[in-house]
Order: structure tokens, then sequence, then C-alpha cells
């Protein structure tokens, strides 16, 4: 997580995404929709991290102008852009997503390879330890077992927190509902990745909503599974969103 301000003077300076579109072409609809979606406010979106193949570009974008949208609204922004360069056309998707391993999951899942899209670790604060970047990882890279259900985002510097609910596609995983909390130490400039496992989805929303009163629990462990299968992917199907706090 970036804080939505500029960064202290001795951190990195902060970079500017180009979406290298200026040669290509697209009907209108499709500019309009880019514009609404992903250009408006080109000059405010943090470039964490982009990959270019050939016809293919990935990015994992940070919004800074997302803290002044609605509350707990998510602040990273996944989007590939594929060319056509003998028609001089282009095409795109775009997810807004709570977290960048999230987004990094997402663009994976869409041809970018796993190696190509790392953070840039200058930019935001670096995980604080190893339970941390092991949990990227697994968010980053794997499969297909949950899919996102709730987020919030909080960035008040007193309490930089994201909160995130996940749910399993298979009912019969233990832990069926999985949260996903990252919090940043603003006097160490570092961040603390941690998820937990519930029986319910009422369980998972309520801890979420008790986090973001300063009033949680330790988060329960996930109870562990009788068998590996494959990974999660958290971030390519987005389920309805589930009941929780208001914003």
């Amino acid at each position: 997580m970036l804080s939505p301000t500029e960064p202290e003077p001795d951190r990195k300076p902060i970079p500017q995404v180009d979406f290298e579109l200026g040669d290509f072409d697209a009907d209108e609809d499709k500019h309009l929709d880019f514009y609404r979606k992903v250009a408006v406010h080109e000059d405010m979106l943090v470039p964490l991290a982009e990959h270019h193949d050939g016809a293919d570009s990935y990015y994992v974008l940070f919004d800074r102008t997302a803290t002044w949208g609605h509350p707990g609204m998510p602040q990273v922004l996944a989007v590939h852009l594929l060319r056509d360069y003998e028609k001089r056309t282009f095409s795109f998707e775009q997810a807004r997503l709570p977290l960048p391993a999230m987004a990094q999951s997402w663009l994976i899942n869409r041809g970018c390879p796993h190696d190509a899209i790392g953070l840039d670790p200058e930019l935001g604060p670096p995980p604080a330890d190893e339970a941390t970047r092991a949990l990227e990882r697994r968010l980053a890279g794997d499969g297909d077992h949950y899919a996102m259900g709730h987020s919030y985002t909080a960035d008040d510097p007193d309490d930089m927190v994201i909160v995130v609910a996940l749910r399993a596609l298979d009912e019969r995983a233990p832990s069926p509902f999985r949260v996903v909390v990252d919090e940043v130490d603003t006097d160490a400039w570092t961040r603390t990745l941690r998820e937990g496992g519930f029986d319910t989805v009422g369980e998972a929303l309520q801890w979420c909503n008790d986090r973001l009163a300063g009033e949680a629990t330790p988060l329960p462990p996930v109870r562990p599974t009788a068998a590996a299968g494959r990974p999660a992917d958290v971030a390519k199907a987005p389920a309805p969103r589930l009941p929780g706090r208001s914003r």
C-alpha cells in the first residue's frame, strides 16, 4: 500500500505510467471505455509493476485518486493491454483489486509470466517478514480455489489497513472463508500480511468489521487441508459482493 500523498524526499521519485497508445486507434466506444476506466487519471497512476511482451502489456498500478473516491474502495488497478500492430488498434481488460499480489495473480492468469511482474521494491513499504513474503507469493502465483467477496481499504495514516474476505469455490474446502489483512507500520515503513480461516461468511465479515473498528481478536488459523490441491487464484473471478461494512 502506498500513501496517497507524495513520498518523503528521500524515497524514490514517483514514476509515471505510459500506455504507449499514441499511434493506436480503436472505435470510439473502446477509446471512451479505456479513458473512463483507466486513463482518466493517468498522471495519478503509479506503476508498481509492468511487463511488455510484443503486443501485450501488463500493469499493476496504484491509483492515488482512490483515496478521494468511495470510502474503502480498492486502490490497485490491474490492466492488460493487447495491441494489433497491423490494424493499429487495441483492446484491454482491467480490474480494480485491493492488494498488489491479487493484481499480479489477475495478470498472470491472462498470460503474464509469473517472474516478469515483480513489484518495484522501492515503491511502497517493503514486507516486514518472511511470512508476509510467502503469503504474497502464494496470492500472486497460485491457482483457482478462492474468489474475492469483499474488501475495504482504510488509508488513515494512524491505521493503514486493508481487509479482504475470500470464499472457497470448493464448498468442501477446510476454512471455506478466508480473511487476508494487510497492515502498514508507518513508523518502520513496512507492511505485514496475514491470513485467517473461518467457517461462515458472517464470521469472516464480522472479523473484518471488528478490525476496521480496532476491536479485532487475533485471526483464527486456517485449518489444514487433508490433501494438497491446486493453489488459489484470489483475483481471477470476483464473486458478487458479500454484505459487510457499510461504505
